[in-house]
């Protein structure tokens, strides 16, 4: 009986560090870069030197004539990396290029995105004459457990707001396992 009686009451807060389905996770990284033509070609050799996979190229679906883009034209690529070891260790090195900070307003709720300017400055990564200098966006996609429900052709479930990812829980994550600082303005400029 004292046993009972010494015990602390177990918060909302400690409750949800037990609960599996709580924690988040990375579900993907996407890194694409834009261009038509040669500079085309270029991208796709880069992302494919990056993550070592196959490249898609991307259709446009608008006419923008000052890019000379028109419908049906290729105006892009891109790589969906799902392998959680792969994705830590790109993030590491994508993270060192830009000093470890991320602005606050490139996170938003279940992703976070941001730019690496030119790819010589990514660790491990020589400057290829055939090439050049060209840059790419990287989108990381967060999840919890629970979200194919609403994937499934049978009893499709519903995803509730409460398993989306917060904009908190991501900076968070970030500064627990890549010691990201997050930043309000750009102390470059």
């Amino acid at each position: 009986m004292e046993t009972e009686q010494t015990q602390k009451p177990i918060t909302n807060a400690e409750k949800s560090k037990e609960n599996k389905m709580r924690e988040i996770e990375i579900e993907k990284m996407v890194l694409n870069c834009g261009g038509i033509g040669e500079k085309l070609d270029r991208s796709v050799k880069l992302l494919q030197i990056v993550t070592n996979k196959k490249v898609l190229r991307t259709k446009a679906k608008k006419r923008i004539p000052g890019f000379e883009i028109s419908p049906g034209k290729e105006a892009g690529c891109k790589v969906t990396l799902r392998n959680k070891k792969q994705i830590n260790e790109l993030l590491k090195r994508f993270f060192a290029t830009i000093s470890n900070t991320i602005l606050r307003k490139k996170i938003e709720k279940n992703h976070f995105s941001f730019g690496i300017p030119e790819y010589i400055e990514i660790p491990e990564l020589e400057y290829q004459r055939d090439i050049g200098i060209l840059g790419f966006e990287i989108t990381v996609v967060f999840k919890r457990k629970g979200k194919r429900v609403i994937f499934k052709k049978i009893k499709k479930g519903k995803y509730p707001k409460k398993q989306q990812v917060s904009k908190e829980e991501i900076i968070d994550f970030l500064n627990k396992n890549f010691e990201v600082e997050v930043v309000e303005k750009n102390n470059e400029n």
